[in-house]
């Protein structure tokens, strides 16, 4: 165990107080977490009801809770939630505006340069959305209408998020580190009618101009009618720009004109029904074109609301932050923050930039009670040596999430050690695919080194063999959900049968989701992460995650970074391992003898590799993933699909036609 919360923490705590109403209401003593959690799988309803009441959904709620066609072949698929309700997603981030006009809503750092700090107090945040929601509605966007941003992590983005949806229309967004054809790749599915960029962004020390790729983006996309810029780099737009933009036939619009020319007036929010698409978001797209993921307003917002009150113990006047892009899921999901009250600082920029102290100099500064960030950043500030606790004060910190890759036992020790003792450490897994958690943290139960706390409230998690037979603890098999929940996607867009939607979900166990992890139960009801189920290693017919090697080769001080895959190799599979070194280490016989003792010792014999290479560069997407499958494809002689998703497309070249890969026995 690696960390027990106080009784005093427990009872303040939101999860413990929705016990004892829950327990009042019923007439039975709820005493703790996996009690409650069977609880709200055997009454789902009742549970998703009881939080839209607990945490203030402003809307018609209306009943049925939930309405399954008759005769259905798949009910969990297509159970509808709510389905006579009606509620806007603005109008619930900005409920409580004028009962905290002058607090923070917003507060914003950009890398290296205090001086662009700013903050956006409530009444700034309501009054820039009524503005630019007038903007929007003067420019002819309705409900249902698409609303493109190719944008940094700046305020801007948030205000225009929530103009968007106070009409009803749909909010999509990529990070403008994305290269012109993956932009395309993604819009060009969504039609949308208005794109929104900023002229540039920043970057570990450089800055990137945006509006030239802007420019041939346009070319790509008829459906735009009408282009917003926000000048962040630069005062003033680039002329030459201007001029290419009119031999497009564009309007265009500057944000500091719509300020100034839109009167502030009180918003009206447009009610649409629970199930009316909010998001669309996009898989990374490495396998082929990416999949626009549409999600509703109501289900990603009572879910929001459900992990960031009950699991995250998030509360008014409370400090948010994650580290992301507008490209990432988890930009939705810190920004449904407002929801709960809760005041979001935002950052620009890269994380070490000028070094690993930046978030955490930030952390201290704005008192953050929630520090979000990725597996990848954890490892990379503990291979720096950075020992945050020894340098700020963080006394302000509850809570420290982690999600985008699997978190190493390693990565909990050194949390622990250099961060904070007194710290609920949530690994959180979810993705994409629901805009929120099948396993997530809660302020109940202890913290068990290298486990997430538990399965999420009212998500019928469980392990399944290939067979579709539910295992028992400490057995590891694929992720699924057994039951129907709020924030399952409407569906694709643009896949009218819904035949992409069932294939990618439901298809591989009837009427049950499959979410492609490796996953394991343990005797504390805690979830042990192996990886992706499609990235699996079969050497000799056995079924290894890759996690498991990764979390023996990246401590190592010699290795920066690596990546495993299974090569078909004589009737069989073999285990290849790519090592990123530190400056001054070399891949000799040594450090390869050290690398599969110490794999055979922790791990098992079938999982030391048959091979070891070295690489100067491990291929991630832009969020920070692995992609395993594409190297595994590379070295395979498949075409890599879709490499524009790729952070570092550059990287795969090192995977080609290694001699130590040829069957020269073909």
């Amino acid at each position: 165990m690696m960390w027990m919360p106080e009784k005093e923490r427990i009872h303040n705590s939101q999860l413990y107080q929705f016990m004892v109403e829950l327990s009042e209401k019923k007439n039975t003593l709820f005493h703790d977490y996996n009690q409650l959690h069977h609880w709200t799988i055997e009454h789902s309803e009742e549970f998703w009801e009881l939080v839209w009441d607990f945490c203030d959904v402003q809307g018609d709620k209306r009943k049925p809770v939930s309405f399954c066609p008759p005769h259905s072949k798949y009910p969990a698929k297509e159970t509808q939630w709510f389905p006579h309700a009606t509620l806007n997603f603005a109008e619930n981030l900005l409920k409580n505006w004028d009962r905290h006009a002058a607090a923070d809503a917003i507060i914003f750092h950009c890398e290296g340069d205090l001086e662009r700090r700013q903050h956006l107090s409530w009444q700034q945040l309501y009054r820039q959305t009524s503005q630019m929601a007038a903007f929007l509605a003067d420019k002819g966007i309705e409900q249902g209408d698409v609303v493109a941003a190719y944008i940094p992590n700046i305020p801007q983005a948030i205000v225009a998020m929530l103009a968007t949806t106070s009409l009803g229309a749909i909010w999509t967004s990529t990070s403008p580190d994305f290269g012109v054809d993956s932009v395309v790749e993604r819009f060009g599915q969504t039609a949308p009618k208005i794109l929104i960029c900023a002229d540039g962004y920043f970057y570990n020390g450089k800055t990137h101009h945006s509006l030239g790729k802007v420019n041939e983006i346009l070319t790509h996309l008829p459906s735009i009618e009408q282009l917003l810029i926000i000048p962040y780099t630069e005062s003033n737009v680039d002329d030459h720009f201007v001029q290419q933009l009119s031999q497009q036939q564009l309007t265009t619009s500057y944000w500091p004109d719509i300020l100034e020319r839109y009167p502030v007036r009180p918003l009206s929010f447009t009610q649409v029904p629970f199930n009316h698409p909010l998001y669309i978001l996009y898989s990374s797209g490495t396998t082929g074109q990416p999949k626009c993921i549409v999600h509703s307003t109501g289900g990603t917002l009572l879910n929001h609301l459900k992990e960031h009150q009950l699991h995250s113990n998030i509360k008014p006047g409370d400090r948010l932050f994650y580290f992301t892009t507008c490209g990432w899921m988890m930009w939705n999901w810190m920004i449904s923050g407002l929801a709960s009250g809760a005041s979001l600082v935002i950052y620009d920029g890269s994380p070490f930039f000028p070094d690993g102290n930046v978030l955490w100099d930030m952390a201290e500064l704005e008192s953050i009670n929630l520090f979000g960030t990725s597996a990848k950043y954890l490892e990379a500030l503990e291979k720096q040596g950075y020992q945050p606790a020894s340098h700020h004060n963080l006394s302000a910190l509850k809570t420290l999430c982690s999600t985008g890759s699997v978190l190493a036992p390693e990565q909990f020790d050194y949390v622990y050690r250099a961060i904070k003792p007194d710290l609920q450490l949530a690994s959180i897994s979810g993705g994409t695919d629901i805009c929120g958690c099948f396993a997530i943290g809660n302020p109940l139960n202890p913290v068990y080194r290298g486990e997430c706390q538990g399965r999420a409230l009212g998500m019928d998690v469980q392990v399944f063999d290939d067979n579709g037979r539910s295992l028992f603890q400490q057995q590891q098999g694929e992720l699924v959900c057994c039951n129907s929940f709020p924030n399952q996607p409407v569906g694709f867009w643009n896949d009218p049968d819904g035949n992409r939607y069932h294939h990618a979900y439901w298809s591989t166990f009837p009427n049950i989701w499959h979410h492609g992890d490796l996953v394991e139960l343990s005797e504390t009801g805690g979830i042990t992460f192996y990886g992706r189920s499609d990235a699996v290693l079969n050497p000799g017919g056995i079924r290894i995650g890759t996690a498991e090697i990764y979390h023996q080769v990246n401590p190592l001080s010699e290795i920066v970074d690596s990546v495993v895959i299974g090569q078909h190799w004589h009737n069989d599979v073999r285990v290849v391992l790519f090592v990123q070194l530190t400056e001054g280490y070399e891949l000799d016989d040594e450090l390869k003898v050290t690398i599969c003792q110490r794999i055979k010792h922790h791990c098992s014999p079938r999982h030391v590799p048959a091979v070891i290479l070295e690489v100067t560069d491990i291929p991630r997407t832009k969020s920070g993933k692995l992609v395993e499958l594409a190297v595994r494809n590379i070295i395979h002689h498949q075409p890599v699909k879709n490499v524009g998703a790729l952070a570092n497309p550059q990287a795969l070249e090192q995977y080609k036609n290694h001699p130590e890969l040829q069957d020269v026995t073909k």
